[in-house]
């Protein structure tokens, strides 16, 4: 049974003053405190002539475990859960690096091409190059919400072949069209506002790039795809831009391809899956079943925590259970 209800080796707590889905869920992005790291940013540079940035922490020792850090939607290696997680782990002598996908860093990337769900082939550059930088390090990879979602895919894509030591995924959107309903339903389309708003800019940021930088190619690529103006789902933004833009025939076959569900069986590597019934994103019935899991994963399901929440402690003293269960479990194996 690869399907564990709030582990005893490490059980989960819900806030009592952070009561539902909502409230666990928007604790971290808007109130938490950040903590401040001096980290230190490495670029990229992809095959495609693109550019990927990464924030290196921790010690560097050559053989020290090393944890490739994946962030969510419109997030980026900023994103509190990516600093909470990084300096737990310099904390046990681990270091760790924070990937931003394109034109997440704070600039844009250089190709009309953007990041998305199933980006696995960006992931496996990055990976053949931290494994090039740590030849000693073993690797893992920690990946939340669209990076959960991406790593996932990666890792049932790689199967035997997959070079990472092992991996935990967080939040993730197991069944892509499934959540572009859920997020349109009762609250939480005020998320699905923010995240329209969010990607409607990513996408302005790059016109004016383009536009500055004289690049009328890249700007009729963009252009091709029609006004930014009316989206308001995933579904239009998916369909008008993230599947023509990157070789899907719409919103569907994006959904189809990219959706990490599909890739469970194939994944040998050992992989942790943290999730909550109550996650505002994810429906319950997208959350895969124990036969859909491959004899390396497991799937820790509580019942609380909302999205990338899972806050414990008191108001004056919050603590964050990712950040304690995920560098525990990579420890054992």
């Amino acid at each position: 049974m690869n399907i564990r209800q709030n582990p005893p080796t490490a059980p989960f707590h819900p806030a009592w003053w952070l009561p539902g889905p909502h409230l666990q869920t928007l604790w971290n992005p808007f109130l938490r405190r950040a903590p401040r790291l001096a980290r230190r940013r490495e670029r990229l540079w992809l095959a495609d002539g693109d550019f990927l940035d990464l924030d290196w922490y921790g010690p560097h020792a050559p053989a020290a475990p090393l944890v490739l850090v994946l962030h969510g939607l419109t997030g980026s290696s900023a994103s509190l859960y990516v600093l909470g997680l990084q300096q737990r782990l310099a904390e046990r002598g681990w270091s760790s690096v924070a990937a931003n996908w394109r034109g997440c860093s704070g600039e844009p990337n250089l190709s009309p091409r953007a990041y998305h769900s199933g980006a696995s082939d960006d992931l496996a550059e990055i990976v053949e190059h931290l494994l090039a930088s740590r030849p000693q390090a073993p690797l893992h990879a920690v990946g939340y919400s669209l990076g959960g979602n991406v790593l996932l895919k990666y890792l049932g894509e790689r199967g035997a072949d997959c070079p990472l030591r092992a991996a935990v995924a967080v939040s993730v959107p197991f069944r892509l069209d499934q959540c572009a309903d859920r997020i349109g339903l009762g609250f939480s389309r005020v998320y699905q506002a923010h995240f329209m708003k969010a990607m409607v800019a990513y996408v302005k940021d790059k016109q004016r790039l383009f536009r500055e930088r004289g690049l009328e190619q890249h700007l009729a690529t963009l252009g091709a795809l029609g006004t930014l103006e009316g989206m308001r789902t995933f579904w239009d933004f998916d369909g008008r831009i993230t599947a023509p833009l990157h070789g899907f025939s719409d919103a569907s076959d994006y959904y189809r391809r990219a959706s990490s569900r599909y890739y469970l069986g194939g994944i040998q590597v050992p992989t942790l899956l943290i999730q909550a019934a109550d996650d505002p994103f994810v429906f319950r019935h997208s959350i895969p079943e124990a036969c859909e899991l491959s004899p390396s994963t497991t799937l820790e399901l509580h019942g609380h925590g909302g999205h990338v929440g899972f806050v414990e402690g008191t108001p004056l003293r919050p603590r964050y259970y990712l950040e304690r269960r995920i560098p525990q479990w990579l420890a054992e194996r």
